[in-house]
């Protein structure tokens, strides 16, 4: 049955760049979308840029343009990102619009008619000067319940805790520095005490991960508090109907955002606005955003939207946040990285796309990109396991059948990627893209071990063997068919590479349950992806390094310290990417008096060039066609004969050596040692 969906991600704010930490929840939304759009769903995904608030209003006086100039600059910018990476938005917005203006207000006047809105007057602190009341995060001072310095006015980032602005000790202002004084205001408050009852059943009733649901829980025992949705000019948003002078909070238009970019979709689709937001709504909406906003998303937004008259979200889906190398992105360490700086230096996102996917599953975990671990596992899954298929076979199709497929009528393999096309989905379907993935990779594993074991490159040898040739080079790229099918969602740009080498219509999720026919007739191969060099990792951290530390004068040590004997735990030994390799060539180096010019097939479009010293135990003749183990993830070296792009393994001590170690019959290139 076919579904009606309305997907959004938590709205940018259009006061900085996109960096990985904002396209976490971007790229899992979008690869959730695309899945479900391969379903055969009406899915629609819609987003905007959070355009309010006094950031905005200080930016735009510093930099010396209009509030207005500035948003449409940093849309423009955001736009281009997010469509870099492949985020593919039905419609990406802006909060300042005359949709989320007439919505904003006539949910207001709803919950007033309602009688959820109510005015009191309160302190605030004021700068004195700047003339202007301060919002929650443009007043720092220590949390009231841990005292941990310099923290906001409206949570506390060491404990979680959340209070008003005026229980900050020692606050002082973020704008000027000025210690603020309070001044009585009048202010809007939306009712949410009165709320906590529909809120405690919503909350408990799926729409939320359990641990989401627990979170709140830990809320309703500490009692919700009314909601402050006013704020005193100056300030850049949305004024309050019958209310000159007041403006609406940022956080109260910021989700109607999400109706508004809906609302500008249909009017330029002419689809049914109401049809997804009606109280009654047959249709489903579904909120991605980060952890740290769950309790706008899932208290104040569901109660604003239930006594305004509107529907209330399906699920709301939270997800962590990243790490770099195990710490909070760093700029004094190069790891505070743009969306922009990455495509500038990786060029490739799919790669980063794919990566994060791995991570990724259906809790709010936090995720961490180790960088040398980004590189290992792109160059290996997707270099090295996937594209190698094609790479390994395509080339007979097209040089020796002219293009045409004629597949075996049975195999074994073929059946068994099919009947992993439900567990993948339903993996996809739960968020756990990580899963997915790993059964993606393990399907590769096998679609590899038929390539190898098949070794069409000796079949093709062989003259009186063109139909076993071309049957199992065809069964092969059935089997790339199939996994990029399954990895469509994560790599959109490559599967349409894919669906047009292959000569295919767009691939949907029916299409697992089909084979490619024989006559069928391919492209020509051509190069799909390359492998990453960590020299364009140390080049993005190396641009993206601020250095935050004072110069000191202080000397240097005069005596070094010794160093403790270096241990490595199992996690970092399992990062060692171990493969069989295939020694295809060996070769004496001209000026060299310890290396051998070893050319290694560890099952990847090119061999490997790895220059080893194994010169006085080996006759380079007595070396082609063996079998060894070769660390395949190790970063390139240049050397003076040329460049190095591994090391084989070999043993030796004072009774001779080096000798390099070999597997057992039955292994084969690429194969990975555990």
């Amino acid at each position: 049955m076919t579904r009606k969906i309305l997907v959004t991600s938590a709205l940018p704010y259009a006061n900085g760049s996109i960096h990985l930490g904002h396209l976490v929840e971007y790229i899992q939304t979008d690869i959730w979308v695309r899945f479900q759009k391969m379903q055969g769903h009406e899915v629609h995904y819609v987003c905007a840029d959070d355009t309010h608030g006094t950031p905005i209003m200080l930016r735009a006086e510093k930099e010396g343009v209009t509030p207005e100039q500035l948003i449409e600059r940093v849309h423009a910018e955001h736009s281009a990102d997010f469509a870099d990476f492949l985020v593919a938005f039905d419609n990406y917005y802006s909060t300042n619009s005359e949709e989320n203006r007439e919505l904003a207000s006539g949910i207001y006047k709803a919950l007033k008619a309602n009688g959820k809105i109510a005015t009191k007057t309160i302190e605030q602190f004021f700068d004195p000067v700047k003339r202007m009341f301060l919002p929650d995060r443009f007043i720092k001072g220590e949390c009231p319940k841990c005292r941990a310095k310099d923290q906001y006015g409206d949570s506390c980032e060491v404990c979680g805790a959340t209070y008003n602005p005026t229980e900050l000790i020692n606050p002082y202002s973020a704008v000027s520095g000025a210690a603020p004084v309070r001044k009585e205001t009048e202010h809007y408050f939306f009712k949410l005490s009165e709320c906590e009852d529909f809120l405690r059943n919503w909350t408990r009733s799926g729409t939320l991960q359990p641990e989401a649901a627990n979170k709140m829980g830990e809320w309703f025992e500490s009692g919700l508090s009314d909601w402050d949705i006013s704020r005193d000019a100056p300030y850049f948003g949305f004024e309050i109907p019958d209310a000159p002078g007041k403006y609406f909070y940022v956080w109260l238009d910021a989700p109607i955002g999400y109706m508004a970019s809906f609302k500008n979709f249909c009017t330029k689709n002419a689809l049914d606005f109401d049809e997804y937001w009606k109280k009654d709504s047959k249709a489903e909406l579904y909120h991605f955003i980060g952890k740290d906003i769950l309790y706008f998303h899932a208290l104040f937004w569901p109660a604003t939207l239930e006594y305004s008259g509107y529907r209330t979200p399906t699920k709301v889906f939270a997800h962590g946040f990243l790490t770099v190398n195990g710490e909070k992105m760093s700029k004094s360490r190069g790891t505070f990285i743009t969306a922009r700086s990455y495509l500038e230096h990786v060029k490739n996102p799919e790669y980063l796309r794919y990566y994060y996917a791995a991570k990724l599953n259906g809790t709010m975990e936090d995720i961490d990109l180790n960088l040398e671990d980004f590189v290992a596992r792109v160059n290996s899954d997707l270099v090295g396991k996937y594209i190698n298929i094609a790479s390994r076979t395509a080339g007979f199709i097209s040089k020796r059948f002219g293009g045409e497929l004629e597949p075996s009528a049975a195999n074994a393999v073929i059946d068994e990627l099919q009947a992993q096309a439900q567990t993948i989905a339903d993996s996809f379907d739960q968020r756990d893209y990580g899963r997915a993935l790993r059964e993606i990779m393990r399907l590769a594993d096998i679609a590899n071990g038929f390539v190898a074991d098949k070794a069409p490159w000796v079949i093709a040898k062989n003259p009186d063997a063109e139909g076993e040739l071309q049957a199992v080079c065809s069964d092969a790229l059935e089997m790339f068919r199939l996994l990029t099918l399954y990895l469509k969602p994560v790599l959109p740009g490559l599967a349409a590479q894919i669906e047009r080498f292959l000569n295919v219509p767009a691939l949907s999720w029916a299409s697992a349950g089909q084979r490619l026919p024989a006559g069928h007739r391919i492209q020509a191969y051509e190069h799909l992806i390359t492998r990453i060099d960590p020299k364009q990792i140390e080049a993005m951290t190396e641009a993206n390094k601020e250095n935050l530390q004072p110069q000191s004068n202080a000397p240097a040590a005069a005596t070094p310290v010794p160093e403790e004997p270096h241990h490595i735990s199992i996690d970092d030994f399992s990062k060692v990417d171990l493969r069989i390799a295939r020694i295809v060539n060996a070769e004496h180096v001209e000026g060299a008096e310890k290396l051998l010019k070893l050319s290694l097939d560890i099952g990847e479009e090119q061999p490997r060039q790895v220059f080893a010293g194994i010169k006085s135990a080996y006759d380079p003749e007595t070396l082609k066609g063996r079998l060894t183990v070769m660390v395949a993830n190790l970063a390139p070296r240049k050397m003076k004969f040329g460049l190095s792009e591994g090391m084989v393994l070999a043993a030796s001590d004072e009774r001779g050596g080096p000798y390099i170690l070999s597997p057992d019959s039955g292994a084969q290139p690429g194969m990975r040692v555990k």
